[in-house]
């Protein structure tokens, strides 16, 4: 199974063989992501949260949210690439950002902001 370096440079293999890069400028790739995200999102319009849970077990659902997701990482690779980001790396480093702004203590059971933690 390949990690995400060997997946970004097969997705980089692929544009560069299409001579797609030139159309991938970080405000198109930034674009592109957002639209893909607003696919992912549209497989839930109108759809109630049960709606949402039965839709789970159908694999032709199934296959396209892995297919949405699937380009959602595929832009955010490209993204990343480009500006020499290490994903795991700044993943690691938000979740350890993340623990200070939301301790246990007060986060626990809580959607609220870190800003609103009381």
């Amino acid at each position: 199974m390949p990690d995400l370096k060997s997946l970004s440079q097969l997705l980089v293999e692929f544009r560069d063989k299409r001579d797609w890069k030139q159309f991938h400028s970080l405000k198109n790739l930034i674009i592109s992501l957002h639209l893909e995200t607003g696919e992912l999102l549209e497989l839930m319009q109108w759809k109630t949260d049960q709606e949402v849970i039965a839709l789970q077990a159908d694999p032709g659902f199934q296959r396209d949210l892995a297919g949405e997701c699937a380009d959602v990482l595929h832009y955010l690779l490209l993204i990343a690439e480009q500006n020499g980001i290490d994903l795991i790396a700044a993943a690691e480093e938000k979740i350890r950002v993340n623990e200070k702004r939301y301790p246990v203590g007060l986060a626990y059971g809580s959607a609220k902001k870190y800003t609103s933690l009381d």
